[in-house]
């Protein structure tokens, strides 16, 4: 049975204030460092880590927190909420975790999870492709057998944090002995094997994850990291795709927060005309409509989470929460830099570091667009337009 509790339990709450006193002593101002850097949050991931906050989705028996995606989903949104980003998080223990939790071998479950919960495995994911995008019945990155081992050869782009990933689990075809192209397969290849090049591409998030290309020839990949056998296909895919999903609306909830968080404070301590510029109802009506639409993304947010931990249908709640999250955290950041006036675009003020954050979850990892076309189809039943 999926349960939504909508008063926090009392570890709920001590998860929640515990992340947030951590992450309170990095937040923005380490964020902008990293980026200027060109290096990873490795520290901040560290910390987490060290307290077991990365594996609260994953069972007890493999060293998690066995708190399921509504656990995970609560780091997730107070790291953002913090003004920290921690891409990451959303692919190796959300994407790569889940999956395994559900489609690994017992052997592979043992090798993998243990240091996924831990934090000292990470593991990219890579499904995007440059002309295929996420429309995995398009994919061309494909593998064959070859003498007992698989061959990986194709392109894939926009992949996150490979830069400090052990692993990356990747979404490939399978190609027949025909030539043709037959299942989507999952397998997972080490990040530094032998015919796997990678390129930076440069992006105006100034978060410390970086986004990459990446090109696959030949790569050769042992038989015990594919998962989920051969006939997986989607459905191992969509269990770790949709935990991402609610993963990118508890990030946005967390950031949007921020956003009004800050707007609020700006509009309650800044005078003009002898009151807080937050009495005039131009200020504070849309702060207030904003928060409405924030409350709301959450609790579908959280509905998300409880329906996947309790093994119910996710897809549909998962692609709503998504959608409302980032749609919510847009409005609040751009309501917080309009509160602010031109002070809104100085940097001390913080709110140009996550505009750009916010507005990436309208594209990713889903479209707004495709989540409409989900819904239309699958919610209303109206015939599909792609």
């Amino acid at each position: 049975m999926a349960l939504l509790s909508l008063v926090p339990s009392d570890e709920e709450a001590l998860l929640r204030e515990s992340v947030a006193g951590l992450c309170s002593r990095f937040g923005p101002a380490y964020m902008r460092d990293c980026n200027a850097a060109g290096e990873s949050p490795r520290e901040l991931w560290d910390a987490l880590a060290e307290r077991g906050y990365l594996g609260v989705n994953l069972p007890e028996d493999y060293g998690g927190g066995g708190l399921g995606m509504s656990g995970l989903a609560a780091v997730g949104e107070e790291i953002s909420a913090a003004g920290c980003s921690l891409l990451l998080i959303v692919v190796s223990p959300a994407i790569a975790g889940s999956i395994l939790v559900r489609h690994g071998t017992p052997e592979q479950r043992e090798d993998w999870l243990p240091g996924i919960a831990a934090g000292t495995t990470r593991v990219a994911f890579a499904i995007t492709e440059p002309d295929a995008g996420t429309n995995s019945h398009n994919l061309s990155t494909a593998a064959r057998k070859d003498n007992g081992r698989w061959l990986l050869r194709g392109t894939k782009t926009f992949i996150s944090g490979v830069e400090d990933a052990h692993a990356v689990l990747v979404v490939a075809r399978q190609r027949l002995a025909d030539g043709t192209l037959g299942l989507p397969l999952l397998m997972l290849v080490d990040a530094d094997a032998p015919g796997l090049e990678r390129q930076h591409i440069p992006t105006a998030l100034r978060g410390g994850d970086r986004q990459w290309q990446l090109f696959f020839d030949d790569v050769e990949v042992a038989p015990e990291r594919l998962i989920g056998g051969e006939t997986a296909g989607l459905k191992a895919a969509f269990d770790g795709l949709n935990p991402e999903r609610i993963m990118g609306a508890a990030i946005s909830c967390g950031s949007g927060g921020r956003g009004l968080r800050l707007a609020a404070d700006y509009a309650r301590e800044r005078v003009v005309w002898d009151a807080p510029i937050g009495t005039h109802q131009g200020i504070s009506h849309p702060l207030a409509q904003a928060k409405i639409e924030l409350e709301c993304a959450r609790l579908m947010m959280q509905k998300a989470a409880a329906l996947y931990d309790a093994g119910a249908p996710a897809g549909e709640a998962a692609n709503m929460a998504k959608y409302a999250a980032a749609e919510a955290a847009i409005h609040c950041v751009d309501q917080a830099i309009q509160t602010h006036g031109g002070n809104g675009f100085a940097l001390e003020y913080g709110l140009t570091d996550l505009y750009w954050g916010v507005r990436l979850g309208r594209t990713a990892p889903v479209s707004r667009e495709m989540v409409l076309n989900y819904v239309a189809e699958h919610s209303l039943g109206l015939p599909r337009s792609y």
